[in-house]
């Protein structure tokens, strides 16, 4: 019964180890990429209730060179600086 309660246990840590380390991809994906899809949704929202939204959609286009920038030049060591 023991040796049972022990794998179960080193199921759930395993399970804890993934979920930590997507949590901390996630963490980095939205840092660098966080600004242009916030500005992508907008022009999305704003063309849906029927405004425009090419003049969002053009900004975050524009910042998308300096995510593209900023993602080439990261790494886990840099990811601190930031």
């Amino acid at each position: 019964m023991k040796k049972y309660l022990k794998q179960l246990g080193q199921g759930m840590t395993e399970y804890i180890i993934i979920v930590a380390l997507i949590a901390i991809a996630a963490i980095a994906v939205y840092t660098l990429f966080g600004d242009i899809v916030r500005e992508q949704v907008g022009g999305m929202a704003a063309e849906l209730a029927g405004g425009d939204g090419s003049e969002i959609a053009s900004d975050a286009e524009g910042r998308k060179g300096e995510a593209e920038t900023a993602a080439g030049a990261a790494t886990l060591d840099t990811f601190a600086d930031k």
